[in-house]
């Protein structure tokens, strides 16, 4: 069995009074991610640092409102970031039905109740009421993103879309889409230099 990484120092300022909470949710993780298929075998030596904290730092660009995760999967961003922001609503879209029977577990058992759960691939998505703001993780490069997000948001909404390195190159690359969804005002922001050991890069842009 590999040992889960210890919590880092930064894990209870991020979280702040929401931190017991997200040790519950890694802890979850952590005993049923790679069981379930959530996490590879590699994952738990680095799941604070790689997953959870990547996520978190991200929680204090949300506005109030209603926001969207895209391909939500074990939850990541989506779950941490409704850890983190008990004051914004989310909805979870996520289309297979494992993936949506944890996630669904895991909004009951921690007591979420800014959180809706949809099962659905992101295309096919009709909501009642526009998203504020959209965001993704580790689900596709940013020119095949657009057509699956930026249709979700009202006018002005925002997409705020965790990336890697090759943040810039994508957005290069997707010169097209950004055409023709009216995206403007973009940006990458690297978040977490000098509290976390690997930085979390994300694009933000508006949409119409």
């Amino acid at each position: 069995m590999t040992d889960v990484e210890t919590e880092p120092d930064a894990a209870a300022a991020l979280f702040g009074d929401r931190i017991e909470v997200a040790r519950r949710f890694t802890q979850n993780l952590a005993d049923q991610g790679e069981e379930r298929g959530l996490i590879g075998p590699l994952e738990l030596p680095r799941l604070w640092s790689r997953h959870i904290l990547n996520c978190a730092i991200v929680a204090p660009l949300l506005r109030l409102g209603l926001v969207g995760d895209v391909g939500s999967g074990a939850g990541l961003p989506g779950l941490v970031l409704a850890i983190a922001r008990p004051d914004v609503s989310f909805v979870l879209i996520e289309p297979m039905e494992r993936r949506i029977a944890w996630l669904s577990e895991q909004v009951a058992d921690l007591g979420l109740d800014n959180v809706q759960v949809l099962r659905a691939r992101a295309e096919d998505v009709r909501l009642d009421v526009p998203l504020d703001q959209v965001t993704a993780r580790a689900v596709s490069a940013f020119r095949k993103l657009l057509p699956l997000t930026a249709p979700l948001l009202r006018d002005g909404g925002e997409l705020v879309l965790m990336k890697g390195a090759g943040a810039p190159a994508e957005v290069e690359a997707a010169t097209k889409e950004i055409r023709t969804f009216k995206v403007h005002d973009i940006e990458v922001l690297t978040l977490g230099e000098g509290v976390l050991d690997e930085v979390t890069r994300v694009i933000r842009a508006t949409v119409r």
